[in-house]
C-alpha cells in the first residue's frame, strides 16, 4: 500500500510540475510577479502529496529586505521552507547541475554560490543584494552543509557575509533565524536514532532517500521563527553569525526535546517497521 501511495504521489506531483513549469519559465523570462508565487504553490502541493505536516511557531518578519538563515538537515527542508511563503534560496553551485532538482532550483530563481572560487564572492553578493532590494525573500542554509537532524552545525560567517555586505552604504536588511526540526513520523516521535530517515547527509544516495520519504510520508515538522535582527553596514559579521546560530540551535533543541519527551510517553515503538535503522545507501554530499 505504501508503494502504491508513493507512486501515486510521484505521478500527481509530476503532473503538477509539468503544468507549472511552462508558466513559471515564462514568468521568470518576463519578470512577472507570478515567478514568486508559482514555486510557493508547488511546494504547498508537494507537502500535501507527500504527507508533510508543517507546524509554525512564531511569524516571519514583514519588513523588507529580508534574509532568512536556517539550519539544514535534508533536501526536504527546501519543500518545507518553500511552502511557508514566496521566497528563493541561496545554494551551492553544484545543485545547478543536478538532474530535475537543478531545473527546479533555477526556476525558483536560486542564487548559486561557488565555494571554491572566492573571486565570485563579490558577484554573488551583488546578486543577492539586488534580489533582496527587489523585494525577494532569500533563504540561506548558514551551516553550509546538511547534518543528521539531531543538532545544528556552526554557521559560516563567510556565507552570511556574502549575503549582507553588498548592501548600499547606510542601507539595512532584516535577517531572521529559522529552525526546522523533524518531530515525528506517522504520529510517533522519531527520536535520535530514527531521524536519519528524513535527514539527508554524508554519503546517502538521493534516489533511495527520496523513495523512502515518499513511501513513508506522514512527517510532522516544527518550524520556529526566531527574533529578526536589523543589520546595517556597521554590523559585525562574526558577532551576527554567532547570534543567529545560537538562536537557531536553541529553537531546534527545544523542538527536539519536546519530541524526546513525547517519545518517553510512547510505548512499543522500537520494533515498528516504520523506523528502520538499517544503513542508508551512499552519497548525499553537503
Amino acid at each position: 500500500m505504501a508503494r502504491i501511495k508513493a507512486i501515486w504521489a510521484i505521478f500527481a506531483l509530476t503532473v503538477v510540475s509539468v503544468a507549472l513549469i511552462p508558466p513559471q519559465w515564462l514568468a521568470v523570462r518576463l519578470g512577472h510577479p507570478l515567478q514568486r508565487k508559482l514555486p510557493h504553490l508547488w511546494h504547498r502541493v508537494a507537502t500535501r502529496l507527500v504527507g508533510i505536516r508543517v507546524q509554525q511557531v512564531g511569524t516571519p518578519e514583514r519588513s523588507r529586505p529580508l534574509l532568512i538563515t536556517a539550519n539544514h538537515a535534508s533536501w526536504v527542508d527546501i519543500t518545507v521552507v518553500g511552502s511557508l511563503m514566496p521566497l528563493s534560496f541561496i545554494a551551492k553551485s553544484e545543485v545547478a547541475g543536478w538532474p530535475i532538482f537543478g531545473l527546479f532550483a533555477k526556476l525558483q530563481r536560486t542564487v548559486f554560490v561557488n565555494r571554491t572560487r572566492r573571486t565570485d564572492t563579490g558577484k554573488v553578493a551583488d546578486a543577492i543584494a539586488e534580489r533582496m532590494a527587489q523585494g525577494d525573500v532569500m533563504v540561506l542554509f548558514a551551516e553550509g552543509t546538511s547534518n543528521d537532524g539531531n543538532g545544528v552545525l556552526p554557521f559560516r560567517s563567510a556565507l552570511l557575509g556574502a549575503a549582507t555586505r553588498a548592501l548600499d552604504e547606510g542601507g539595512e536588511v532584516w535577517v531572521q533565524p529559522l529552525s526546522v526540526a523533524y518531530h515525528s513520523l506517522h504520529g510517533l516521535p522519531m527520536g535520535r536514532q530514527f531521524r536519519p530517515h528524513v535527514a539527508w547527509y554524508g554519503d546517502m544516495e538521493l534516489a533511495g532517500h527520496l523513495w523512502g520519504v515518499f513511501t513513508e510520508g506522514a512527517l510532522d515538522v516544527v518550524v520556529t521563527w526566531g527574533e529578526p535582527v536589523l543589520v546595517t553596514s556597521a554590523t559585525d559579521r562574526k558577532a551576527l553569525t554567532r547570534q543567529l546560530e545560537e538562536q537557531v540551535r536553541a529553537m531546534t533543541v527545544a523542538s527536539l526535546r519536546r519530541g524526546a519527551v513525547d517519545l518517553l510517553k510512547t510505548s512499543d515503538i522500537s520494533d515498528s517497521a516504520l523506523f528502520s535503522s538499517d544503513p542508508k545507501p551512499a552519497k548525499a554530499g553537503g
